[in-house]
């Protein structure tokens, strides 16, 4: 049976306290249409009944001596992020909102000052909010091999053996053992992505292993080294740090000095240059997820080799990836296909291209198009709204408001809303009216009337929206007052 190591003895002999610190800045390209720029895969349930993210922020709540998580994430997500860290009952020590996408060397360099004010020796447990990581025991072994390590100063990467060729990994060459630090040795070298001829001698030669992204680092270790190798990068964090907006539970990064930050990961800006890397091995059947073939791989597939998700029929199909997120959707005499469907959008791949759905996004920002950057599903503070239909001058919605949830204040100068109530209770502000709506009455906004909708019950509010208008887009909201800060 596998058991739980004992990290707590280690604060008992005056040790350093583990901050786990989670990134969750990414976009997850290769998982569209399920993955998108406003609510990507670390958001979403893809391996379990819990998001990835959530997946992450728990692996620090068994008794291991895990502080509360400090969360580095994208400002746009800030509601998304912090609801979900609460529907599992954790509550982060701060979340560090970043006006801007800077990768992983910033994000945890910002961590790491944050840190520092509040303990001097804290060691941070840097994970991506993105990966999976089956078998936890091994994992939390191989972070109490690395705190010795980490407290003497060592940057400490967790590599993990890799089973096949894979050209997508970054790869960790490891060299002797660190003295007195058993499991751990001294890195060799970092390798970007090989071509498959390259990969297969680094598996053949068993001294190389993936590089996982996950890190083990004292913090002031981590920004001592980061002053020496890429000292703009660290002055660039610090003033944006020091002039950041403080609230109860975040802090919004400034984003010119944060703007200035090289955008570089940690390994290109610090772990490649320096002298003190070291690398725990560790088997602890971890998974990027990093695109469609690597979900398919991490799911239990059916004895054909499908892995089928959502409302789904197929006849003759192997080895194939299908998921519906609402609509039917059927398929016939396939094999090694991926095929994903959502409410705008469907994705048809080969096995050996779904890894290249990057393209396809890619593609579609340069022709201005919505579906890289969102659902039709939009989230948002109060709950979300989602199109139902659309034509010239007229936009259906279905808006949900979760309990006490409450829209700002606002008024529009070029459409007209027609609100009914179909689940739930509302109060509406109308102009200089307040009224309490039920189940099946309504309400008529006119063009340029101050409104605001809010939810004073205990259940879910549902109503119809229906727009009219010259002009039906998102920018036409003028916020007089919010309860969220978005004016």
């Amino acid at each position: 049976m596998d058991t739980i190591p004992d990290l707590g003895r280690f604060h008992q002999q005056g040790s350093a306290q583990i901050h786990p610190v989670i990134l969750s800045g990414g976009a997850g390209t290769r998982l569209w249409p399920l993955s998108r720029a406003s609510y990507p895969k670390q958001l979403l349930k893809l391996v379990s009944d819990r998001t990835l993210l959530q997946e992450t922020a728990m692996r620090g709540l068994v008794d291991v001596g895990f502080a509360a998580p400090v969360v580095v994430c994208n400002l746009e997500h800030r509601f998304l992020v912090a609801d979900q860290l609460e529907e599992v009952g954790i509550k982060p020590q701060t979340l560090l909102l970043e006006p801007l996408a800077r990768n992983t060397g910033p994000a945890i360099a910002t961590a790491a000052l944050w840190l520092l004010r509040q303990d001097p020796e804290a060691l941070m447990l840097v994970q991506p909010s993105d990966h999976v990581i089956a078998t936890l025991p091994p994992f939390h072994q191989a972070v109490m091999q690395g705190m010795a390590a980490a407290r003497a100063g060592r940057l400490v990467t967790f590599g993990i053996k890799p089973s096949r060729p894979d050209t997508g990994y970054g790869y960790i060459q490891g060299g002797t053992p660190l003295e007195g630090n058993d499991g751990v040795l001294d890195v060799e070298r970092f390798v970007e992505k090989p071509d498959r001829d390259t990969a297969q001698r680094f598996v053949d030669s068993g001294a190389f292993f993936w590089n996982s992204g996950i890190f083990l680092l004292g913090a002031r270790a981590y920004l001592d080294e980061l002053a020496s190798i890429n000292p703009a990068m660290l002055d660039a964090c610090r003033t944006a740090l020091e002039s950041a907006r403080g609230e109860a539970d975040c802090h919004h990064l400034d984003a010119e000095a944060f703007g200035r930050a090289p955008a570089l990961s940690i390994d290109h800006a610090v772990m490649e240059h320096t002298d003190h890397a070291a690398v725990v091995p560790v088997d602890m059947a971890w998974n990027d997820v990093g695109s469609w073939p690597a979900l398919h791989g991490v799911a239990t597939g059916d004895a054909d080799g499908n892995v089928i998700q959502g409302d789904v029929v197929q006849d003759g199909v192997s080895n194939s990836y299908l998921r519906s997120e609402g609509r039917l959707l059927a398929a016939v005499g396939l094999d090694g296909i991926t095929v994903v469907a959502t409410d705008d959008a469907v994705l048809v791949a080969g096995a050996d291209s779904a890894g290249a759905v990057s393209r396809i996004v890619q593609r579609l920002r340069r022709e201005n198009r919505s579906e890289p950057l969102r659902h039709s599903t939009c989230h948002r503070p109060w709950g979300n709204y989602r199109t139902i239909d659309a034509g010239n001058r007229f936009q259906v919605k279905h808006i949900s408001v979760k309990p006490g949830g409450k829209l700002s204040l606002q008024k529009h100068y070029h459409r007209a809303e027609h609100w009914v109530v179909v689940h739930g209770t509302a109060i509406v502000q109308c102009g200089e009216e307040r009224r309490l709506l039920h189940e099946n009455q309504s309400i008529y906004i006119p063009i340029g009337t101050e409104h605001r909708l809010e939810n004073p019950g205990k259940l879910t509010l549902e109503l119809i929206e229906v727009q009219s208008g010259g002009y039906l887009g998102e920018d036409d909201i003028v916020r007089l007052s919010d309860n969220y800060g978005r004016v």
